[in-house]
C-alpha cells in the first residue's frame, strides 16, 4: 500500500507557523455584546426546546402509529441534540451571568439526555484548553500511524465503522489513550475541588436511568423503545457526528510539544453548513469562533465569525460541502498522522 500526502490544494493556508495575529487582535475585531449572554434569551431557547419536546411526545402518544414513529425518532433525536447545545453553553458560562442558573439549566438540559452535566462539562473544558494538541486533547484527536498499524481489526471497525455511535461508551471510559470516567470523582478528569459537582451529576444521571428502567417495567419495553431509546439513539448520531466533523479535517493541522499554544490549537476546528439544521441545533456549526471565544453565547457566533474572518484571513475554515460528503470524505482521508513532526496532518492509505 501506498501512504498518501495531505492534498497540495492545502498548503498555502497551513498555519506552520506563529500566528500573525493575536488572541487580542481577534477579541477587538468583535463586537462587544457578542460577550454579553442574556438570560432571558438564553432561556427562551430552553424553553423553545423543551415546548417542541413536549410537543412532539403529545403528537406521538396521541397518533401511536408506527408510520409516524420514524419522523418522530428523527426529529425528536434531533431536538435531544439541540437541548444538548442549549446545555453546552450554560457548561462555558455563555447561558447566563448566573453560575446557579447554568448549573441548574445544564442539568435540567443534559439529565434527560443521560448526560451528567458536571462530569461532561469538567472533561469539555479539557478539550477546549488543548484543542488541537495531540497529547493532551480529549475528543476526536488522530491516532498516530504506528497505533493505527497495532490496533486489531475489531478496534478499527469501532474507530473507522461505528463511531457514530461510540458517546455512550465514551462517558464511561473517554477516549482510547485517555483514562477515568465522567462519573467517577477520582477520574483523573477531575480537581478535587470538583468531587461534589460530579457526584451531583452521577446521582442525577443514576435517578434518570432509575426513572427510564421504572417506565420500562409500568408500560413494557415497546412503548420505552418507542418513545426514548431510539430518539436518545439518534441524539447519540447527532452528537458524534457533528464533534466528528468539527475537527477531523484534511487540512486541519495537529501539533506536538513546544509547536501548540491555544490560538494555534484553537484554529484547528472548521465550520460546516447544516442547512435547515443550522437554526434547530442553535448553529452548533459555527464552530470556529466559539474555539477562540468559549464564552460566547450562540446566538452572537454568527456576528462574531464575520467580525473575524478578515483577521483570520486564510486561516478560517470553512466548508462548503454537504454533510454527508463531508462525513464520507473525513472519514476516508483522516486515518492516522505520522509518528513524527511537530505540526502534522491526517494521512490514509492508498491501496
Amino acid at each position: 500500500m501506498q501512504l498518501s500526502t495531505r492534498p497540495a490544494r492545502f498548503a498555502d493556508s497551513s498555519p506552520t507557523e506563529d500566528l500573525p495575529f493575536t488572541l487580542k487582535d481577534l477579541k477587538d475585531a468583535i463586537p462587544d455584546y457578542c460577550f454579553t449572554p442574556s438570560a432571558s434569551r438564553s432561556l427562551a431557547y430552553f424553553f423553545l426546546d423543551i415546548g417542541l419536546i413536549s410537543g412532539l411526545y403529545a403528537l406521538a402518544y396521541h397518533l401511536n402509529s408506527w408510520l409516524f414513529f420514524p419522523f418522530f425518532w428523527v426529529m425528536q433525536g434531533t431536538l435531544f441534540w439541540a437541548l444538548f447545545v442549549v446545555g453546552h453553553d450554560c457548561g462555558h458560562g455563555s447561558f447566563s451571568k448566573h453560575r446557579w442558573l447554568n448549573s441548574l439549566v445544564g442539568h435540567l438540559s443534559h439529565t434527560p439526555i443521560l448526560v451528567p452535566y458536571h462530569g461532561w462539562r469538567i472533561s469539555h473544558r479539557t478539550h477546549h484548553a488543548n484543542t488541537g494538541n495531540i497529547d493532551t486533547d480529549e475528543s476526536w484527536y488522530p491516532l498516530s500511524q504506528t497505533t493505527y498499524d497495532r490496533m486489531s481489526g475489531l478496534d478499527k471497525v469501532a474507530r473507522f465503522s461505528l463511531f457514530l455511535f461510540v458517546y455512550p461508551l465514551y462517558l464511561f471510559v473517554r477516549s482510547p489513550g485517555r483514562h477515568g470516567s465522567h462519573f467517577l470523582p477520582s477520574s483523573p478528569l477531575f480537581r478535587p475541588s470538583e468531587k461534589r459537582d460530579v457526584i451531583t451529576s452521577t446521582v442525577l444521571w443514576s435517578l434518570m436511568v432509575t426513572g427510564l428502567v421504572c417506565v420500562g417495567f409500568h408500560f413494557g419495553a415497546a412503548f420505552l423503545f418507542k418513545f426514548y431509546v431510539m430518539p436518545y439513539l439518534v441524539f447519540v448520531v447527532w452528537l458524534d457526528l457533528v464533534t466528528f466533523l468539527h475537527h477531523t479535517e484534511a487540512d486541519i493541522p495537529w501539533y506536538r510539544n513546544d509547536s501548540w499554544y491555544f490560538l494555534k490549537g484553537a484554529l484547528s476546528t472548521i465550520d460546516r453548513d447544516y442547512g435547515i439544521f443550522n437554526n434547530i441545533h442553535h448553529n452548533i456549526g459555527t464552530h470556529v469562533a466559539h474555539h477562540i471565544f468559549l464564552n460566547m453565547p450562540h446566538y452572537y457566533l454568527k456576528d462574531a465569525t464575520e467580525a473575524l474572518k478578515p483577521v483570520l484571513g486564510d486561516y478560517y475554515r470553512e466548508s462548503k460541502r454537504s454533510i454527508w460528503s463531508s462525513l464520507w470524505r473525513s472519514n476516508r482521508d483522516c486515518v492516522f498522522v505520522p509518528d513524527e513532526g511537530q505540526t502534522v496532518y491526517f494521512q490514509r492509505y492508498k491501496k
